[in-house]
């Protein structure tokens, strides 16, 4: 067998900003206002991605073959969006070009030079690519070293109460599902998706809330211990968001954003923040997608104050027979929460 270091080092990105956090977080709303910036492209997913990632982290594959299809992936991605290929025309998806700011832009590329032409095409016109992944903050650092200054890292946290009915949906109905394409584990002659592990014993007890309960209290523990690693090391390519802030007082917010990625606004930013009721009175104040709805939102009551919202939410837990001791975590996790988040908003 050969025995060589995989590498690359000659890489095409000019700069890739991830959007990253738990299911149900709002990561998407975040990457389509980001969009809206100069020089940015459209959302896009690269589950590759972090496929490899999830693989490094159970140590089934080495590091110099992660940081070189990192940076692999990354280029391909880039190249191939330059190129007018691997564009989403799914008229009604959230990363279709019919929800970017300009359409014309890659209707365009599918008829302008491409091959030998794109490399001084990104040199030229240093389009910003614009990713957003799924619980990739436990393998931040494999990603900044692959890509260094070239990434910058955005965490969205949310409370938990909001991210609960998706999570617990996604149980029901997506988990051991064909359709869910993740890295699977087996133990025991038993398949378990990758976030269960250390906990199996536990996944095969709970009903689907409390799985969904667990989980967002595994990643909310570990993300916490990693993200203070990472604001030391990273902290000029990194930013945590909390979403009720962000969709209440979005400016600063959106100023750092910028400043991170070395863009500004474009002439449609303001439009596409109103599309999402950004700045909004109300934080389930949401807009009525099919995607979000089959995630489980719901429009806000009427005259509710916030802390009612969240309470309708908690109900949710105890309409669907949660245990005593995952409400308790439940209620634990929303009280360590909105102590940290909720400085500037008012819930009752």
């Amino acid at each position: 067998m050969m025995n060589a270091k995989i590498s690359r080092e000659n890489p095409l990105i000019h700069k890739v900003v991830m959007v990253d956090g738990q299911p149900g977080c709002g990561k998407t709303m975040l990457s389509s206002i980001i969009a809206s910036f100069e020089k940015v492209e459209l959302i896009t997913y690269i589950f590759e991605l972090e496929f490899i990632c999830r693989l490094y982290s159970f140590n089934k594959i080495t590091k110099d073959a992660t940081l070189a299809m990192i940076k692999m992936l990354i280029d391909n991605k880039i190249y191939q969006t330059m190129m007018g290929r691997d564009t989403n025309f799914r008229y009604n998806d959230i990363s279709s070009i019919f929800n970017y700011r300009d359409p014309k832009k890659y209707f365009k590329r599918i008829f302008d030079v491409g091959d030998e032409a794109i490399p001084n095409k990104i040199t030229k016109e240093k389009p910003i690519l614009n990713v957003t992944s799924h619980d990739l903050l436990i393998n931040v650092d494999v990603l900044f070293k692959a890509l260094g200054k070239k990434l910058v890292f955005i965490e969205i946290v949310r409370h938990p109460l909001y991210m609960l009915i998706q999570q617990t949906l996604n149980m029901e109905n997506l988990t051991n599902n064909p359709r869910d394409i993740e890295i699977y584990f087996m133990k025991k002659k038993v398949e378990y998706p990758y976030f269960v592990h250390g906990w199996e014993k536990k996944f095969r007890n709970f009903n689907s809330i409390e799985k969904a309960i667990y989980a967002i209290f595994i990643h909310t523990k570990k993300n916490d211990v990693k993200r203070k690693k990472i604001l030391k090391k990273y902290h000029r390519n990194f930013i945590s968001i909390p979403f009720e802030d962000f969709v209440l007082y979005p400016t600063n917010y959106i100023k750092k954003i910028n400043k991170l990625i070395g863009t500004n606004f474009s002439k449609d930013t303001h439009g596409i923040l109103s599309n999402h009721r950004v700045p909004r009175k109300k934080i389930a104040d949401s807009i009525p997608l099919d995607i979000y709805k089959r995630c489980g939102w719901k429009p806000p009551k009427k005259n509710l104050t916030e802390k009612e919202e969240l309470n309708l939410r908690r109900s949710f837990a105890v309409k669907n027979k949660v245990s005593k001791e995952m409400l308790e975590l439940l209620d634990k996790l929303s009280r360590d929460y909105e102590k940290k988040y909720f400085k500037k908003i008012k819930i009752n």
